[in-house]
């Protein structure tokens, strides 16, 4: 390791659908915090960490900062603002625009506090002509002092390495706080519960989205059947007439044979009636895992099942493939919907769905 090593935290943060969740999963290079086009799709901290032979990034993506309509907002807007003063870099993503809206004025407010260099990130940058982003940058920079400012656009990987050299240039000089093979502090099933709700905000109405939690009910691998003892080959031995392996089926099949006639082991009929052996089976590398979806109206209940389950099925057929990307093998998934009333407005409801409420009780 080198001496002039660097690590550090870094948090992003802004407003609702700029795309922090997409850049952070850019910058470590595997896709770990879930994306859609709607708000609010980060709920919780998640925490990547990034690590070359020069500096290890830890970041911590945040759920947007908005105007908060129920105790789930309420507690996703405090995640966010905790993070301020726990990190050595913040990094502050907007649109580009000439507006500043109430929202940003807020989070302007907050950060003006904050005695920790500021990183305005400028993000979706193609969707712009280049000759007005100097215009955009100027309108940030009357409202406060930056300590760099970065044009990018995450969802096209263009800048990448530009926010990270702008990152790196503010990190202290520190060993890691962790070994060069985490990725995230996420648990597995976190982050499949997460793949299928991204898939359902994709999916799904815009009305429905917001009212939904995902639990994983059971993840595990499907155990492997203790192998059959091999066949043992007898010198000298013809194959027996069909007449005999019909004895010795019948035999069998009454549970009258004989130590000698099952010495071989398991016999397999190849005759007419016999059942068919498929060889290609093989249970290794299967995950069964049976997750729920909570929605908060029986109205949204029929519109995330679909018309004969339609869909469910879409929402997990395309879940599937993540889910199985992650983990490394097949997946069988199992999806359930279930009704939980206005459980955005339930703090023992939200924690159970695993939201950690603890610190932001009243």
């Amino acid at each position: 390791m080198e001496n002039n090593f660097k690590t550090g935290f870094i948090t992003l943060i802004g407003r609702p659908n700029v795309g922090k969740s997409t850049l952070m999963n850019q910058m470590i290079g595997q896709k770990i915090a879930i994306t859609s086009s709607k708000p609010q799709t980060t709920r919780n901290r998640i925490m990547t960490v990034y690590t070359d032979e020069t500096c290890q990034m830890i970041f911590l993506d945040t759920p947007g900062i908005h105007e908060t309509k129920n105790k789930l907002g309420e507690y996703m807007t405090k995640v966010a603002k905790s993070t301020l003063d726990e990190v050595d870099v913040i990094l502050w993503l907007v649109e580009p625009s000439t507006f500043i809206g109430a929202g940003e004025k807020s989070i302007i407010e907050e950060l003006k506090s904050c005695k920790k260099p500021v990183i305005l990130v400028i993000n979706k940058i193609d969707t712009v002509s280049e000759d007005n982003l100097e215009k955009f940058e100027n309108t940030y920079r009357q409202e406060m002092d930056f300590a760099k400012v970065v044009h990018v656009a995450a969802l096209k990987r263009k800048n990448i390495e530009g926010v990270m050299d702008a990152i790196k240039e503010f990190l202290p000089v520190g060993p890691p706080f962790y070994d060069e093979d985490t990725i995230t502090d996420q648990a597995e099933r976190n982050i499949v519960s997460e793949i299928i709700r991204e898939k359902a905000l994709r999916l799904l109405q815009d009305e429905v989205p917001h009212g939904i939690a995902v639990t994983i009910e059971t993840m595990r691998m499907r155990e492997k059947p203790a192998p059959a003892e091999p066949k043992k080959k007898k010198r000298h031995q013809h194959p027996p007439k069909k007449s005999k392996l019909l004895q010795e089926k019948a035999a069998i099949e009454a549970g009258e044979a004989d130590d000698e006639m099952m010495e071989d082991g398991p016999v397999i009929f190849d005759i007419p009636g016999g059942e068919p052996v498929d060889e290609g089976y093989d249970p290794d590398g299967i995950m069964d895992i049976d997750a729920t979806i909570i929605c908060e109206r029986d109205s949204h209940k029929g519109i995330v099942i679909g018309k004969g389950g339609s869909m469910l099925k879409k929402i997990g057929s395309t879940a599937r493939k993540d889910i199985e990307a992650l983990v490394g093998c097949k997946v069988n998934l199992q999806l359930w919907v279930k009704v939980r009333k206005d459980w955005r407005d339930d703090k023992t409801q939200m924690k159970s769905f695993g939201y950690d409420i603890r610190n932001f009780d009243k």
